[in-house]
């Protein structure tokens, strides 16, 4: 069954001060947030922009990040200095082949009583007991491993020896991987690439911005982020997002997009039937609104557009769509099909398609 996302309840009684007050102030409020984040993050990472927001979206929502990248391109660094401006518990996690779910999620000890010397099994949590978790190059670990994170990602909870654990809140994981040198990788199968809310591709930065990157990193000076917010603060912000309102349209647009992905839906292009095997289900829909909102907000706008919808598209339906293999012959990645899905769909109310 599909889960339902969380909406706040309008009789809802809330004691935060962005609540009580206007939607105008609240929206402020979480845009100069964003705006501060990212002046920090950019005193060490440079460019990036694209890349960035998306994961202050994905972050807002309450969803999780794969960043797919080349060797060299900063994600670590990026994750990294995204948890200090946000005073958060950060642990990352180098996946390997040899990596056991206990090495994630924990494990039982014994321990004996000092006083009176009384053994008994003490719970010692695992990495996955922090706000942000970065699970760096999951891809070459097995799926038995790979799968310790499910629970914790959907659910915000840890199962152990029969007892359960639930994990402190905001919980945020970022998980990087190389689209080269697969062999003896393990692909994240669909089940679990569903639970990220984002598919972050990270790209090679302009002539410029490289330039700009030797020349800040191969001297002595060392930049360094200041916390700009706290856990308590990212909560109350992310209950915002919830409370953004989206106008029906904009609903029926981001349905139109993700049941457009579906081969053997009445109305999905030719393209479709022709490239792909699968397409995106339910929960991209619920993302692709939240995503909306989301951005909407870090705008300065208090209500979701289509516009928000198309932005968020592409990270999140390219992981939910699987190509078959005369897409693969002809070379079609997911990418140019979610492009064209933008150029042919029309907006719900009547807007032009994006342009591309």
């Amino acid at each position: 069954m599909q889960e339902k996302v969380p909406e706040a309840k309008d009789n809802q009684m809330i004691s935060d001060e962005a609540f009580t007050g206007s939607a105008k102030e609240a929206v402020e409020k979480l845009r100069e947030a964003y705006q501060a984040l990212t002046s920090e993050v950019a005193k060490v990472i440079v460019g990036q922009t694209a890349v960035i927001e998306e994961l202050m979206i994905a972050l807002f929502c309450r969803g999780h990040c794969l960043l797919v990248g080349v060797p060299g391109l900063a994600k670590t660094l990026m994750i990294r200095t995204l948890a200090r401006a946000l005073d958060l518990v950060f642990k990352r996690i180098q996946f390997t082949p040899d990596l056991m779910p206990a090495d994630i999620t924990g494990t039982d000890i014994i321990q004996e009583d000092p006083e009176t010397h009384q053994r008994k099994f003490v719970f010692l949590k695992g990495p996955v007991f922090s706000n942000i978790v970065l699970a760096d190059e999951i891809n070459r670990t097995p799926p038995k491993t790979q799968a310790a994170l499910l629970e914790a990602m959907q659910e915000h909870q840890v199962t152990a020896s029969g007892r359960l654990y639930k994990l402190d809140e905001p919980f945020f994981v970022l998980a990087t991987q190389n689209p080269i040198e697969q062999e003896g990788t393990y692909p994240l199968p669909e089940a679990q690439l569903d639970r990220f809310m984002f598919n972050v591709n990270v790209d090679y930065p302009s002539e410029e911005e490289e330039l700009e990157i030797v020349q800040t990193t191969t001297t002595s000076f060392e930049p360094a982020a200041k916390v700009i917010l706290s856990g308590t603060d990212i909560v109350e912000l992310q209950r915002i997002v919830l409370r953004t309102p989206v106008p029906e349209h904009v609903y029926k647009y981001a349905l139109k997009l993700a049941r457009s992905t579906r081969p053997g839906t009445d109305g999905t292009p030719d393209y479709i039937e022709a490239w792909v095997s699968w397409g995106a289900g339910p929960r991209a829909t619920q993302y692709l609104i939240l995503g909306a909102k989301a951005r909407a907000i870090l705008h300065g706008r208090p209500c979701a557009l289509n516009e928000d919808v198309r932005a968020v598209a592409p990270p999140v339906l390219r992981h939910r769509i699987v190509t078959n293999f005369n897409a693969e012959s002809e070379g079609i990645d997911q990418d140019h099909i979610i492009q064209l899905l933008l150029k042919s769909i029309p907006a719900a109310n009547g807007e032009k398609p994006i342009k591309v």
